[in-house]
């Protein structure tokens, strides 16, 4: 895996106990908050990942630091249309070396409670289009530590709960991780992450390329001629692989996988058709976020949920054969004797999700 999603904080957990026998969610956990041998941050597509401490900074210099000037020039716009401040910019400043200062001091707190102690922060910010019709209403806490933690200043540590809690609680990062992330050249950084994705999910498109990254065309045609990735024939049209990955791959053996929503592998191309057929109006909500699916030998074959009794329930859009539907149920039963008495409810929740759950 390059990564695994996090914008939802249950996709992590759920994404590894697919993968690992005997997994726990306090191995990810110690991880994650003690050990911090992996780290949660802002990455591709202005996305949340987790990713190892270590390779955090090639997220961070192919793609969140290109983020940093156009979300703060939009959040001082947000705050001067919303009637916050004249000078959006320098409020914010201002308003984030309190932030910093208070977490310097109290170690770790939570948007509310950050809140609490800093007024600014507080305040909601109601957005309107240039017609004067209200788009919505946001917190200025929430831009705040977005923009902090997208400059590479804050982090998200623990959250407040349980595991599929997304309630966090903000750190200075120097602090948590012993030091900044380290700066890696951006071309460099970018030919990192492109030769980590192809061997990952290589062949892929340009398409898919683009999409995964949330570069421009021309980043992603320097960053595959620096990987010296091979242009191949895919039935979609041209493709590229590794140079050590041109040779045909031997069948794997049968598999079958009960994958959670936002799963890094069914959101791992933005063309999709070779291994979701014509399901994604089922299993995707309107903005693309890919909901609970089930796999068997390499393709989307149906949608699973959890109702709120506890049961994992699933549903098979064709026939896979009757040993494949088999192994789903058992797929199926595993998952909920690990889950026992937690509940998931995915944060993007797919029409295959609500129809099995009413």
């Amino acid at each position: 895996m390059v990564a695994l999603h996090s914008s939802d904080p249950a996709t992590v957990f759920l994404a590894v106990q697919s993968r690992m026998s005997g997994f726990l969610p306090a191995n990810l956990e110690n991880a994650l908050y003690e050990d911090r041998s992996l780290v949660r941050i802002l990455g591709m597509r202005r996305t949340m990942w987790v990713v190892p401490r270590d390779f955090a900074s090639v997220l961070d210099s192919s793609s969140t630091a290109a983020l940093v000037a156009p979300q703060l020039r939009r959040t001082a716009w947000m705050f001067e249309s919303g009637g916050i401040t004249d000078n959006g910019a320098a409020w914010y400043e201002r308003t984030a070396t309190k932030v910093l200062s208070a977490l310097d001091t109290h170690g770790e707190a939570t948007a509310r409670e950050l809140s609490n102690r800093i007024p600014e922060l507080s305040q909601k910010v109601t957005l309107h289009m240039k017609d004067g019709t209200v788009m919505g209403e946001v917190g200025t806490s929430t831009r705040v530590l977005f923009i902090l933690a997208t400059e590479g200043k804050i982090i998200r540590a623990r959250p407040l709960g349980s595991w599929v809690s997304s309630q966090y609680r903000w750190v200075n990062m120097d602090n948590w991780l012993g030091g900044p992330l380290g700066q890696i050249d951006p071309n460099e950084a970018k030919a990192t992450l492109v030769r980590s994705w192809l061997h990952t999910f290589g062949p892929a498109t340009l398409v898919d390329i683009k999409w995964w990254t949330g570069w421009t065309v021309k980043h992603v045609r320097t960053a595959l001629q620096t990987v010296e990735a091979v242009e191949v024939t895919l039935e979609s049209g041209p493709g590229y692989v590794l140079g050590d990955d041109i040779e045909a791959v031997v069948d794997s053996n049968p598999w079958i996988a009960l994958l959670p929503s936002l799963d890094a592998t069914t959101m791992g191309w933005k063309e999709r058709d070779w291994y979701l057929g014509d399901y994604a109006t089922r299993l995707f909500d309107r903005n693309g976020n890919a909901g609970q699916t089930v796999w068997v030998d390499g393709r989307v074959v149906g949608g699973w949920a959890q109702r709120k009794s506890g049961e994992v329930v699933f549903e098979l859009f064709e026939d896979v054969g009757a040993h494949a539907a088999d192994g789903v149920e058992v797929k199926a039963a595993e998952l909920q004797r690990w889950l026992g008495e937690t509940q998931v409810t995915p944060r993007f929740r797919s029409p295959h999700d609500k129809a099995l759950t009413t």
